[in-house]
């Protein structure tokens, strides 16, 4: 009897330790690769969806730069056949003044309009209100042309008027060579003028904005009207793009907010656009989702814990093998191993379920997070980030498509009239409708309340009326319950048949909708083409 029990007591501290050692071991296996994981899968998706920004920066501002030299070049050779004709005139106060005045109001490009003699004299501008005609203009701008007597785009200056300018100049030669002055065109930075029109209103509506920076880093746009002229030091990118380099970079702005920031060159000007967003703004849906997947996983963790604990005190031989694969929880056969152990007993079946259960969650919950980026949570359609991806895709591949805009009619009075969960319902009743006239190819977008995408790619124009018409009939004859049948306006446009700017025919495939809502609704209104009224 005494042997037994200090065999018993010999035991116990065994049996004891090796209890702690499966708990500790089993609970740790489960907790790092989750934890491990789920870090993992945030930063891979962080670093993803701050290198997709900083591209789509990158390629904004690259299409807006271009955008702005096209424009610079074709100014300079607007005035270039200008001053050709003026060569023969010069001695022609009246045909100077009107030359002048046709420039300025023939395509709103310049603010105003000057015609110098070789001295810097004025001969004629427009308008008229500037009252320097007669006068010899010394400034920077001025100085820049009559000295290099070539095609100019003068750094920002101020002007005798007050104003903050830019210069933009062809010379005038006589037809035997003689320089007989200069005609040019002024943009006033911090007035209304084109580069507020070629730069102030942009696709994104997410916190991005635009400026633009000269060779001696001053800013010569901004939406901040108060910053333009203001010199910025110490900033990578600027310090970057003022030596004719393009591409992306993480930088602190003036008011020290970390910014994602994508910039390029203009070529004609050395002027330098930088498209940025506010870091923070970037990551905060990723954020968001990643708190909402943690959210819903902690609770079955907590009990695959606890129940991982009450069933140590039970195992036995499967403990150990079930031990090795939860230590080895990291490595792409473990889920395999784990489900090749023979679980004779209740408790070691139960654990090895919640050990491939709590793989397997975290795997789905991986996925739907990626998805739920792309995807409205109403309708299970794409949602913008989706569709601008979708754009992006088409751009680069030079595919072109049709775009069908769609708007439900009188969508206000359904929430009013019968509650928002039953719009909910037209809206996924809409979606379900939209997918099945959808090919494979076809992407369908929620882009707002009752607003809707569709792009079709390789559709040309007639294709896609024929397919807005037929969604049309469809919605018309759909019964929802409470509200019976619903009618929706739709607008067709097709890239880049209708035009050749993506941004362009998304606005006019909206424009259209609106139209088609103004002639009656329920209806499809076509770019270049009147409305199709209901069948």
């Amino acid at each position: 009897m005494k042997k037994s029990s200090i065999w018993r007591r010999s035991l116990a501290p065994s049996r004891f330790d090796l209890l702690r050692l499966i708990l500790a071991l089993t609970i740790a296996s489960a907790l790092i690769p989750f934890i491990n994981t789920f870090y993992a899968g945030y930063l891979v998706q962080r670093q993803q969806l701050i290198d997709t920004t900083l591209e789509g920066h990158h390629a904004y501002s690259t299409k807006l730069a271009k955008s702005t030299d096209d424009f610079l070049r074709s100014a300079l050779q607007q005035l270039g056949y200008s001053a050709q004709l003026m060569a023969s005139h010069m001695q022609s106060p009246e045909y100077l003044a009107n030359e002048a005045q046709r420039l300025r109001l023939q395509t709103k490009s310049f603010n105003s309009v000057t015609i110098i003699d070789p001295t810097g004299y004025v001969l004629a501008t427009s308008p008229e209100t500037l009252q320097i005609k007669g006068k010899t203009l010394q400034s920077a701008g001025v100085v820049e042309t009559l000295t290099q007597r070539g095609p100019v785009v003068s750094q920002p200056y101020l002007s005798v008027t007050g104003n903050y300018i830019v210069f933009i100049s062809q010379p005038i030669f006589s037809a035997d060579g003689q320089y007989l002055g200069a005609v040019g065109g002024s943009v006033y930075l911090k007035e209304d003028n084109i580069l507020d029109t070629l730069l102030g209103s942009h696709f994104y509506q997410d916190g991005t904005y635009v400026y633009v920076v000269d060779k001696n880093k001053h800013i010569i746009y901004h939406p901040d009207s108060h910053r333009v002229g203001d010199t910025i030091m110490n900033n990578d990118v600027i310090n970057a793009v003022i030596k004719g380099e393009s591409g992306t970079a993480t930088v602190f702005n003036s008011k020290g907010v970390e910014m994602l920031a994508g910039y390029a060159i203009i070529p004609v000007a050395g002027w330098g656009i930088v498209a940025q967003r506010p870091k923070a703004t970037t990551l905060a849906p990723l954020n968001k989702l990643m708190g909402a997947v943690l959210y819903k996983t902690l609770p079955i963790a907590i009990i695959m814990l606890l129940f991982i604990w009450w069933s140590a005190h039970r195992i036995a031989s499967p403990l150990r093998q079930l031990a090795n694969g939860a230590h080895d929880m990291d490595k792409p056969d473990t889920a395999e191993k784990i489900q090749a152990v023979k679980s004779w007993y209740f408790e070691s079946y139960e654990l090895k379920k919640a050990m491939l259960k709590g793989l397997n969650l975290l795997q789905r919950n991986i996925t739907k997070l990626r998805e739920d980026v792309n995807t409205d949570p109403l309708t299970k359609l794409g949602n913008r980030r989706h569709l601008e991806a979708a754009v992006a895709a088409f751009e680069a591949q030079a595919l072109s498509f049709s775009v069908i805009a769609i708007d439900i009619d009188h969508f206000k009075h359904i929430n009013d009239s019968f509650g928002h969960e039953t719009g909910d319902e037209v809206l996924r009743q809409l979606a379900h409708t939209m997918r099945g006239v959808s090919r494979a190819g076809d992407v369908a977008c929620r882009v707002g309340g009752e607003e809707f995408l569709l792009l079709l790619p390789g559709a040309q124009l007639e294709a896609a009326a024929n397919a807005a018409e037929r969604l049309r009939q469809l919605v018309e004859v759909m019964e929802i319950p409470q509200v019976g049948s619903i009618t929706i306006s739709l607008g067709v446009a097709q890239w880049p048949q209708s035009h050749d700017d993506i941004k362009t025919v998304l606005q006019q495939a909206d424009a259209l909708l609106y139209s088609a809502k103004r002639a009656g609704r329920n209806r499809v209104a076509v770019n270049g083409v009147e409305s199709l009224p209901e069948s």
